[in-house]
């Protein structure tokens, strides 16, 4: 489980984070996919113009999803997505609950399967 470290506190500044909610729901998932044997590790990474959580199989591979929080959006399409390991972006909307369900029906399947 690795945060990108920020070097000073104006960098943090400059930079778009997960709140405190968000953050909630998107580790409550994240716990549900880990206890069903999908997900084993997550990075986050905080940049200029988006946050991004990536979930991974194993923590040597690229990210199998990233949920992305992207503010300029807000107005547009949505600030949330959820985008696919080829960049496929799965599902975007301005409401995080929902954008989320996407993988919450990959859980079901993982569940029943």
């Amino acid at each position: 489980m690795n945060i990108q470290n920020l070097p000073s506190s104006t960098a943090a500044e400059d930079r778009v984070s997960f709140d405190r909610r968000e953050l909630g729901q998107i580790l409550g998932l994240y716990g549900r996919m880990v206890a069903a044997g999908e997900w084993r590790d997550y990075g986050i990474s905080m940049l200029r113009d988006r946050a991004v959580f990536s979930v991974f199989r194993r923590a040597a591979e690229n990210p199998l999803y990233r949920i992305e929080k992207t503010p300029r959006l807000r107005n547009r399409q949505g600030m949330y997505a959820v985008v696919a390991l080829d960049g496929r972006v799965l599902k975007r909307g301005h409401d995080l609950p929902q954008v989320l369900r996407v993988l919450e029906r990959k859980l079901i399947r993982a569940v029943d399967g």
